[in-house]
């Protein structure tokens, strides 16, 4: 068995006195791991990094093994993310986000996504935008995606600032006020057509947002809690709007 594909590292452990198991979302064969024989040496081990993106040959027996991965360099992003607490914070809370889905089950938007955020993740704006996008993102590929294109009760495109809790999907502002304390708030930033970007409120709202989401339908089915690491990314995030008062987003 064996594949050549585009990969971006997301996580390494030692395997033995000289090698490393590789863990890599790829563009064609989803999240997958592999053995890198003598991946602990100095030579290996700057570009065996999270952030890197790789060309990767996988070779195996059977298709159910671990199977070998041949490593060469095509993007050493791993000294620049280390540099910047939301993106040390933000590639761990990726990586957990990715370890949800089946490994070796195919996400191609996802792995381009992936590539978009780590290009700016040591921008704390950008970082906080993208990664809710990516978040949203999540979730519909797990199948549980939240549908903010037009309001749920009357259908139009315009005004949208609620999300239903219980069906995920926008809804106006005139037929949610009956609602509002119910609702769950839309930040303007995520409707692409109005071109705005993020405050610190919409920051909060927005991952307020997406983590009920995860909550509802992620977490608390599979008995599992928020990942350390969004948390961690959230406060960094905050950090880089000092004026910010908003109370911590779930």
């Amino acid at each position: 068995m064996e594949w050549r594909d585009e990969g971006i590292i997301i996580g390494v452990r030692r395997h033995g006195e000289t090698s490393a198991i590789v863990e890599a979302m790829t563009r064609a064969h989803g999240r997958h791991l592999g053995l890198v024989r003598g991946g602990r040496s100095r030579k290996m081990q700057p570009m065996l990094q999270p952030g890197n993106r790789v060309d990767l040959i996988w070779r195996a027996r059977l298709d159910e093994h671990l199977g070998t991965f041949q490593a060469e360099p095509i993007e050493l992003n791993a000294a620049r993310l280390f540099d910047a607490a939301t993106a040390v914070f933000g590639l761990q809370m990726l990586a957990a986000h990715l370890r949800l889905l089946p490994e070796r089950d195919p996400h191609p938007a996802l792995y381009e996504t992936l590539g978009l955020v780590l290009s700016h993740l040591d921008d704390a704006a950008s970082a906080g935008e993208l990664a809710v996008r990516f978040e949203l993102l999540v979730l519909d590929e797990l199948g549980f995606g939240l549908d903010l294109s037009e309001c749920a009760a009357t259908g139009t495109r315009d005004d949208l600032v609620y999300v239903s809790p219980k069906s995920g999907r926008a809804v106006s502002r005139a037929a949610g006020e009956p609602w509002r304390d119910a609702m769950l708030p839309l930040p303007a930033f995520l409707d692409r057509r109005s071109g705005m970007r993020a405050d610190a409120s919409a920051f909060e709202q927005a991952f307020r947002l997406t983590g009920y989401f995860f909550e509802r339908h992620v977490y608390e089915p599979r008995g599992i809690g928020q990942p350390e690491a969004r948390a961690s990314f959230i406060a960094a995030v905050r950090r880089a709007f000092p004026s910010n008062a908003g109370a911590a987003a779930e």
